[in-house]
């Protein structure tokens, strides 16, 4: 009996017809529904943008006000009010305080960055027994909040003779921070091993790894991490509040409490002063993660996806 083999071949171009006519009939990305979905999120990221910043809106534009237009909710100030800024830099230490926040957040970002690095390559690079208990109980300390240690860590600079200076702003930071090791040994486990072994070959010793391979290599890491710590450091007002008593010590943050009382609800209530200082406050941090917001998301993308 013969068999009719002529049939065999159309089951292809049949099956691709059929595969055609059913992607044809299936719903596109850019049809209706998608087009649809694309606009609800964006009209969802529209309104939360606008709920996020017309805070910062409407602080700039109070502080262009006279007094008694401050809370009037006008976004367009009119008249504007020029003075407000200058009340700000005559009749305050403001550039002193600003100066005293740039030394002291360079001081503890800087502090923060080398020791973090410094113990999360140690975690990174070495294999010892207790390795991961040791360091389950770093991440451990997280959780532990800043105002249970807040007398002990006074009393400790107290008696070192510290208290009424700048010191206790960031020499806490020398012995790094849970979350920067965490991170940093995140990137530094992702560094290839053999640079390493090729460099303990030629006679590197251990400390020498680290600042001559590691650190040059981690740079996105390092990065993030200065920034971060700055930007804590800047709008820290804990520290200053509990250790400075000193006008000309003060930095930002404790400067806008000192204005606050002596302009704002606890003195003249010349609240126009108080925003034009509180926009004089953001703008740095406003310009630096303007400037280094894609370097930001880098880096911590980065050292996330270390395995």
């Amino acid at each position: 009996m013969s068999t009719d083999r002529t049939n065999v071949p159309a089951a292809a171009p049949l099956a691709a017809s059929r595969d055609t006519e059913a992607a044809s009939t299936s719903p596109s990305p850019h049809g209706a529904g998608g087009w649809a979905r694309r606009i609800a999120v964006w009209l969802t990221c529209g309104a939360l943008s606008v709920v996020f910043v017309y805070p910062l809106v409407w602080l700039v534009s109070a502080s262009f006000k006279p007094r008694q237009d401050v809370f009037n909710n006008k976004l367009i100030p009119d008249p504007v009010e020029l003075g407000n800024y200058a009340k700000v830099i005559d009749q305050l230490p403001f550039l002193r305080w600003t100066f005293n926040s740039l030394v002291v957040g360079l001081s503890a970002a800087t502090a923060v960055t080398l020791s973090s690095a410094l113990v999360a390559f140690g975690f990174a690079y070495f294999q010892f027994k207790g390795k991961n208990a040791l360091f389950a109980l770093v991440l451990g300390s997280m959780m532990l909040p800043s105002a249970a240690t807040l007398i002990p860590t006074y009393l400790i600079w107290d008696r070192l003779g510290f208290t009424g200076t700048q010191v206790p702003l960031w020499a806490g930071n020398l012995f790094g921070s849970a979350f920067y090791i965490f991170l940093l040994r995140q990137f530094f486990r992702g560094l290839p091993r053999e640079v390493f072994d090729a460099a303990r070959v030629d006679g590197a010793g251990f400390f020498a790894l680290f600042w001559r391979i590691a650190l040059p290599m981690s740079k996105p890491a390092l990065a993030i991490t200065f920034i971060l710590e700055f930007q804590a450091s800047w709008v820290d007002l804990l520290k200053p509040l509990v250790y400075l008593n000193d006008t000309n010590l003060f930095t930002l943050p404790r400067g806008l409490k000192a204005v606050l009382d002596n302009f704002g609800q606890g003195g003249q209530r010349e609240w126009e002063v108080v925003m034009a200082a509180n926009v004089l406050v953001v703008l740095p941090m406003f310009l630096l993660f303007a400037v280094a917001g894609k370097y930001i998301m880098q880096g911590i993308s980065v050292s996330g996806s270390k395995e």
